[in-house]
């Protein structure tokens, strides 16, 4: 199910360059994300961490822009969120400026992470975004693995940990 939020980019939204800022799209990700999770979980969520934010191209002050989510894999309690970010220009054309993907946690009413509905991908596209998932999944541990080592290792040696 793909979750939509069409936003007109206004003056609050932009820098001195009358550039859009990156945290408030950011945040409109996250949101939006948060949405499509919600309804996958049909409850509460909470954002784990963003894998990937990659600014393509600038959207400015006036742009129309459309993001659109959609679950992309589901764990045990964990749901991945791919949210593509578009401009429309006037005349309709749509061209891709923000493409990420984030991992939410359902939880329960105290909080605690909650098994979710599995997905399972559907056609060729969603299946290959599927496998992709994993890949990013296992990045993602393989992350958590090292910098848990990186900071046994500052301890150790007396150093400040800034993780």
């Amino acid at each position: 199910m793909r979750t939509t939020h069409v936003q007109i980019v206004m003056h609050s939204h932009v820098n001195n360059t009358n550039r859009l800022f990156g945290g408030r799209l950011m945040e409109w990700i996250d949101v939006t994300a948060a949405s499509a999770a919600r309804r996958h979980a049909a409850g509460e969520v909470t954002t784990a961490t963003v894998d990937a934010l990659e600014f393509i191209a600038p959207v400015y002050l006036n742009d129309l822009l459309i993001l659109e989510a959609e679950v992309t894999w589901t764990g045990r309690t964990s749901i991945e969120v791919r949210v593509q970010t578009y401009s429309e220009a006037l005349n309709g054309d749509q061209k891709l400026v923000n493409r990420a993907y984030l991992l939410f946690v359902a939880v329960d009413e105290e909080g605690k992470p909650k098994p979710v509905p599995p997905f399972i991908p559907n056609g060729i596209v969603q299946q290959k975004e599927w496998e992709n998932a994993l890949l990013r999944r296992e990045y993602r541990l393989k992350l958590r693995e090292e910098c848990n080592q990186l900071a046994e290792l500052q301890k150790e040696h007396g150093c400040r940990v800034r993780l």
